[in-house]
């Protein structure tokens, strides 16, 4: 589906700076400086409207959270439920994923949260799949050595891929839920597409990960 322009989107985006960090590049190696704390920073990348990372922020007071979102379109809904969530451990930026180490110094971040990312169907675009195994060089660099990586997808190929991926970089799985809501984790934050998939009944798939 076709994104609807938002022809304000810059503007709202610069007014919200207290959100959505305008010059993330030079806060490489400093996230906690910014925070102005030295907890724990988890990193999602792909925010979308922002429904997780809000609601994350609220029960995880105690942990930094930093939001990446490529679209100025999506990004303006994370914008409007961090704001409306009324928390100060959350920071928004506004860029492509496709290199991390831009952004990350060596070790600095200590969870990554991939939620129902792209899955990429067509063979000619595996390079763009999020654990890829180039992004997960990135990953392995930007992670502390004892960071997880937490995977959810609706897509089951995209969600076997990814498991073949990671075996094939020689992590360690730490847990592999075939349906999350049949077992009902009551830790589990939903994103926006994960309430609209599974009230369609569709599974939905969970990994947690560990660079070995």
């Amino acid at each position: 589906m076709r994104l609807r322009n938002k022809p304000w989107a810059d503007d709202f985006i610069k007014e919200n700076h207290h959100i959505t960090e305008l010059s993330p590049l030079s806060h490489k190696g400093s996230w906690k400086d910014l925070f102005e704390n030295h907890q724990p920073i988890h990193l999602e990348i792909g925010t979308g409207k922002g429904q997780f990372i809000a609601n994350m922020a609220k029960q995880h007071p105690d942990i930094n959270f930093i939001g990446m979102e490529r679209v100025k379109n999506v990004i303006v809904g994370a914008i409007r439920k961090v704001d409306a969530a009324y928390v100060r451990n959350v920071r928004l930026i506004n860029e492509n994923a496709k290199d991390l180490r831009d952004f990350f110094a060596q070790n600095e971040i200590d969870q990554i949260y991939l939620n129902f990312s792209d899955p990429w169907p067509k063979n000619r675009h595996e390079k763009r799949r999020l654990t890829f195994h180039t992004f997960l060089e990135q990953y392995e660099d930007i992670l502390r050595p004892d960071g997880e990586i937490v995977l959810k997808t609706d897509n089951q190929k995209f969600f076997e891929y990814s498991l073949v991926s990671f075996s094939q970089y020689g992590m360690k799985l730490e847990e592999v839920t075939l349906d999350l809501h049949a077992v009902e984790d009551p830790l589990n934050v939903m994103t926006e597409y994960e309430e609209k998939f599974s009230e369609k009944g569709q599974r939905i798939y969970r990994c947690r990960v560990r660079f070995s």
